[in-house]
């Protein structure tokens, strides 16, 4: 064991020492330095770091050395990319040490999950639909948690799952341990804090709106017409991996094959993607077989890929938090990045709320001189169909069990 590990003096245990000196976790990051031990004394926490800073880790090896002492636990988070990796995290570090672990998440079949859960996991991780679905199938009961943890818990609240975190809260048992990480802190954490929260201690390693440190930013202003063959401009420009944030579903499609026939490789990350195809996006990016990712904001956190050189907005986010999070997929842990934003003449209010949240000013970029138009430039992108009863045959005021049940399995 290599006593001068950073890691050496949290209070971890020294099985799991030894497995992060194998995988040469040297340095911990600011937040596993200050979120491990009080978690590992059994006191409840609210962490709160922005994207990229290592928050998996600072919640993991404290969860795996309860689960060796009998305690299991019980990982929420909001989107199925995200427990998978929080999954490959915890069997990294917890499966030679025989932690097993079960993900519950929509999109694939259920009884390959009961399968899991038959082999009595000692750690379950997984969105809040699928696992209010198992709840309502009695497949799984939350009685014998010891510790929880909600992972990205402003964005379970942003993506609309109170209702289903409000029944989890109420499966688990009162005497417990609570682990919340967040990016932000919004009011409706805090009062999630404060009603199912024993006198938490908080953790805060930057403030809201802290970008990475190593993230260098620039904006154009630029029409709307003219974004695909600027695009088309940096691509060629900057030949490592990129990834592409576009407003809707509909949007990525169109760009993802404009960006194919300039002849690079890419794919999609979107919720019209089925989970198998989610999946195979993702690990396509990560081990380079496709160069650019297009995605919508369900990409925006939990996608840990190291080595990205460009994150682009092609569209601004609908939030300015949502800015950070975007930026903070490319310069991860130390590393160094890039991010570009496109914005429209007429967004130059949004561009003002997202530089008085970093609390800086967007460096603005002078339009070079863009290639000439394209076909595919001109067609015209769709937009998302309208929800109520035109499409469902009901009034779409339908009750809020039913609202959730419907897209529980989504996630």
């Amino acid at each position: 064991m290599n006593k001068s590990s950073g890691f050496y003096n949290l209070g971890i245990a020294p099985s799991i020492l030894e497995i992060l000196d194998r995988f040469n976790f040297k340095v911990p990051t600011p937040i596993q330095e200050k979120s491990i031990p009080l978690a590992i004394e059994g006191k409840d926490m609210i962490g709160v770091a922005q994207t990229g800073t290592g928050k998996t880790l600072a919640f993991a090896i404290p969860m795996i050395q309860a689960a060796l002492r009998d305690k299991k636990g019980l990982v929420v988070l909001p989107t199925r990319e995200l427990a998978s990796q929080v999954d490959e995290v915890f069997n990294k570090i917890g499966a030679s040490l025989g932690v097993r672990t079960a993900v519950l998440i929509g999109g694939e079949p259920i009884r390959h999950q009961i399968q899991a859960i038959r082999r009595n996991p000692q750690i379950i991780i997984g969105t809040p639909g699928r696992i209010i679905d198992h709840l309502e199938q009695k497949t799984i009961s939350l009685k014998s948690v010891g510790v929880l943890t909600l992972d990205e818990a402003d964005r379970m609240l942003d993506m609309g799952f109170a209702p289903q975190l409000k029944l989890i809260l109420q499966a688990v048992p009162r005497e417990r341990q609570t682990l919340l990480f967040s990016a932000t802190m919004p009011k409706d954490i805090i009062a999630i804090a404060q009603a199912n929260m024993k006198l938490p201690l908080r953790v805060e390693i930057a403030p809201s709106g802290t970008t990475v440190a190593k993230v260098t930013q620039e904006l154009f202003f630029v029409e709307k017409n003219d974004k695909p063959r600027l695009l088309e401009k940096l691509l060629y420009e900057y030949r490592g991996s990129a990834l592409i944030f576009i407003k809707t579903k509909f949007g990525a499609r169109k760009i993802t094959l404009n960006i194919r026939s300039m002849g690079h490789t890419v794919t999609e990350l979107h919720s019209n993607r089925s989970l198998k195809q989610r999946q195979e996006a993702l690990e396509g990016f990560r081990n380079g077989k496709y160069r650019v990712l297009v995605a919508t904001d369900i990409a925006a956190r939990g996608i840990d890929v190291k080595g990205i050189e460009l994150v682009l907005n092609y569209d601004l986010p609908q939030s300015s938090e949502d800015y950070v999070h975007r930026i903070g997929r490319t310069a991860r842990i130390g590393a160094a990045g890039h991010a570009i934003s496109f914005a429209t003449p007429d967004q130059r209010g949004k561009v003002k709320g997202i530089e008085r949240l970093i609390r800086a000013a967007l460096p603005l970029s002078k339009l070079p001189e863009l290639p000439p138009f394209r076909k595919s430039d001109l067609i015209r992108e769709k937009t998302e169909p309208r929800f109520g009863r035109n499409n469902f045959g009901r009034n779409k005021n339908f009750t809020e069990h039913k609202k959730f049940s419907h897209y529980r399995g989504r996630r």
